[in-house]
């Protein structure tokens, strides 16, 4: 169960700072280690807990030996761990902290702050040239309608897959086709689209039955990159490589360098010269994050969810 409590105001020790939190990352992944369970291969931690990884605001404290020159400043920060569903947090200054672009709001920034640094690299490792043909499961979704995004700005052709008929504009919107993956024939709506021709490109965000059924429409000699579990269980990928599928995921992005305070720094510059928009489908006050956790796990958000205080 996630509820609101009362915590002691926290005070910054060497190298910290204290950022007023303004927008909490909603992520999806979160609501499974809450039920028990984690795609990833970490250790769940002991309740009680506090949620939370990633946050946006403005620095109102600084340890005693961080530069002053930070207070007030508007700030994102992801911490790679727990804690952040809350008002007040402490995050280490230099490793954390990044300052970002006053023509982006606060929560256009923290949209992009996990979803922006992992669709950076997977899309580039996944290396996707103009005219392919690429399919994108949970298109709607933060992370998903962002490799939507970087897919068509290389002139690539996309299909997003999506769970639900009210999902479709979303890809629609960002200029791709979409199908409606809980439709027992979307398959075959999605070569229709083709016109018959396989895909050089998917990207399994979904993986269980929504992605053993992509993997055959992805050919020989294409790309096949598992991005996450939304289903709770990866593709079992064995067949694709068999056939002269390469399959690419976290391991191949972790290989050329993975720098997460980098990349998101990146993304950031991207959305502020137009190139990465985030879809903020659904906020939630920070008192209310159960519901959000409670949309989450039903499927019925679009975009990004925040929790906003």
């Amino acid at each position: 169960m996630l509820v609101a409590g009362e915590a002691p105001d926290p005070e910054p020790g060497e190298g910290q700072v204290v950022v007023d939190v303004e927008a909490v990352n909603g992520v999806f992944i979160e609501t499974q280690i809450r039920a028990g369970r984690s795609p990833l291969p970490l250790p769940l931690p002991e309740p009680p807990y506090v949620p939370g990884s990633g946050i946006g605001g403005v620095i109102t404290e600084v340890g005693p030996d961080v530069d002053p020159g930070l207070l007030d400043r508007r700030v994102m920060a992801q911490t790679n761990g727990m804690g952040e569903l809350q008002e007040k947090a402490v995050v280490a200054a230099a490793a954390q902290v990044i300052l970002f672009p006053a023509v982006l709001s606060t929560a256009d920034a923290v949209a992009l702050l996990t979803d922006g640094a992992t669709a950076l690299p997977i899309s580039r490792v996944a290396a996707v040239n103009p005219d392919e043909w690429v399919l994108v499961e949970t298109a709607a979704g933060g992370l998903g309608g962002l490799l939507v995004q970087l897919a068509l700005n290389v002139g690539a052709k996309v299909i997003g897959a999506v769970g639900g008929d009210a999902k479709l504009s979303a890809v629609r919107n960002a200029g791709a086709q979409a199908v409606n993956h809980a439709q027992p024939d979307w398959t075959e709506r999605v070569r229709t689209l083709t016109g018959g021709e396989p895909f050089d490109v998917v990207f399994d965000g979904a993986g269980g039955e929504i992605g053993t059924a992509a993997a055959p429409l992805v050919e020989a000699g294409g790309r096949f990159v598992p991005t996450g579990a939304a289903s709770g269980t990866y593709t079992d990928v064995a067949a694709l490589t068999a056939r002269g599928v390469s399959v690419l995921g976290l391991q191949q992005v972790m290989e050329r360098g993975l720098n997460p305070h980098g990349l998101a720094t990146t993304a950031l510059q991207e959305a502020a010269a137009g190139r990465l928009r985030p879809v903020i489908g659904q906020t939630f006050p920070l008192e209310r994050a159960s519901d959000a956790h409670a949309a989450m796990e039903a499927r019925k958000t679009i975009g990004k969810t925040l929790l906003l205080v």
